[in-house]
């Protein structure tokens, strides 16, 4: 049963994951349920070792079909791995509670933004060439790159904020360029758990192949229907991930 649990859990993480990131919403809860006397490491390196290979499916998908900047966003890639190292790094070292705090604020100061701003992220125009681009594109991944290696809930989501607000990028676009980062934090991340043995690798099989096709499925979803529903799904995950960080953060 709990291979059912997991794996289903793990096909709508990447479902969820591929429009607008926070598929961890979904498929850590399930793997804390699932497994609740297993250290918190390995649930979260197992959970790494599923939704990077979704996130790179559905990255290829948006590759295929979105014109991306590719020139930026490789090396903000390379930056974004080096800096989830640097992060995952960090958190040996300093406690991540006053984050834990903080995140629900900022999280909900990102969504009133979003509602209040209603062209916010509808037409697509890159406010940035050449150089500037890249110093942009690259601010964006060291810094989120970190963040996700420290903490890491809503990691997807600020990589779209970003792109969004800072680059003049439309959230289907956005949401496009996140997966490339995304994939390398993520591999950042798995990189360190594995190393220290939090992997549970036959588990992370099963569930990369649901989480593949749930961000394939996911992906065409919003291809098909553009920005404004990645808007909307953007907003619901921010929503949904207020109330867990404050969740875990004041009452937990």
């Amino acid at each position: 049963m709990d291979w059912v649990i997991v794996g289903l859990a793990s096909l709508f993480a990447g479902f969820v994951d591929s429009i607008v990131g926070g598929g961890g919403l979904v498929l850590v809860p399930a793997l804390f349920s699932a497994f609740p006397g297993a250290p918190a490491a390995t649930l979260l390196g197992t959970n790494k070792s599923a939704s990077v290979w979704g996130t790179a499916a559905a990255g290829v998908q948006f590759a295929r079909r979105v014109d991306l900047r590719w020139r930026a966003l490789l090396p903000a890639a390379a930056l974004a791995f080096g800096g989830s190292l640097a992060g995952a790094w960090a958190v040996t070292l300093v406690s991540a509670d006053f984050l834990r705090k903080l995140l629900p604020f900022i999280l909900l100061g990102l969504l009133l933004y979003t509602i209040a701003k209603k062209q916010l992220g509808q037409h697509h125009a890159p406010r940035f060439t050449g150089r500037a681009e890249m110093a942009a594109t690259g601010a964006v991944g060291v810094l989120i790159g970190v963040y996700d290696g420290f903490f890491g809930p809503g990691t997807g989501s600020f990589f779209i904020f970003l792109f969004v607000r800072w680059l003049g990028y439309d959230f289907l676009h956005a949401s496009a360029s996140a997966k490339v980062l995304n994939v390398m934090t993520n591999l950042g991340a798995l990189l360190l758990f594995g190393l220290k043995g939090h992997v549970w690798w036959h588990y992370g099989l099963m569930m990369a192949v649901a989480n593949i096709a749930g961000s394939l499925i996911g992906a065409r979803v919003a291809l098909r229907h553009g920005a404004g529903f990645v808007r909307g799904v953007f907003m619901l995950v921010v929503g949904a991930l207020i109330l867990k960080t404050g969740y875990d953060a004041f009452l937990r």
